[in-house]
């Protein structure tokens, strides 16, 4: 950011535009999700954050955004190996347990870079860093807020089964 920030736009070509955008959405993602992988930090939001409140509104931006289209496109590029499934869901009620608490985890981290990427989106803005800026939303939108609304998603639809 500091190395963008001091430069002009116009000093960088389109491929290594995207090439920046890229990496700094991937970069600022990974601030969030790796410690995820280590420590609670789902719990750094109270438990109230992650109730939801709308569902019906929830499930009107699931259709909107054509939430199911990513899901299938996880499906097809990650998720729709047994191997990856069995690990955040193995079918028992604890397994359950564990599928809610990775959908928190996973929604803090993408929620946490989100709000990174747009904030340093708005910041590159003044500086006259138009295509990046458009790029990183675009990585942005699909890279986080689509897993946000998914993950809120499966809570909605778990909380019909998951009798405690």
């Amino acid at each position: 950011m500091r190395k963008l920030i001091s430069s002009n736009p116009n000093e960088f070509s389109v491929p290594e535009l995207l090439i920046i955008s890229f990496l700094l959405t991937l970069f600022m993602t990974g601030i969030f999700a790796f410690p995820g992988f280590a420590f609670p930090t789902s719990n750094v939001l109270s438990h109230t954050y992650y109730r939801i409140r709308k569902p019906k509104v929830l499930k009107q931006i699931y259709k909107t955004l054509g939430m199911k289209y990513f899901r299938v496109l996880l499906l097809i590029l990650f998720w729709g190996r047994k191997s990856n499934q069995l690990k955040f869901f193995n079918g028992t009620k604890r397994g359950l347990d564990n599928f809610i608490h990775q959908t928190k985890q996973s929604e803090f981290g993408h929620l946490g870079a989100f709000l990174l990427i747009t904030i340093s989106s708005v910041i590159l803005l003044v500086y006259g860093y138009l295509f990046l800026v458009a790029m990183i939303t675009f990585i942005n939108v699909f890279g986080n807020l689509y897993p946000i609304v998914l993950q809120r998603y499966h809570r909605l639809r778990i909380e019909k089964i998951n009798i405690r």
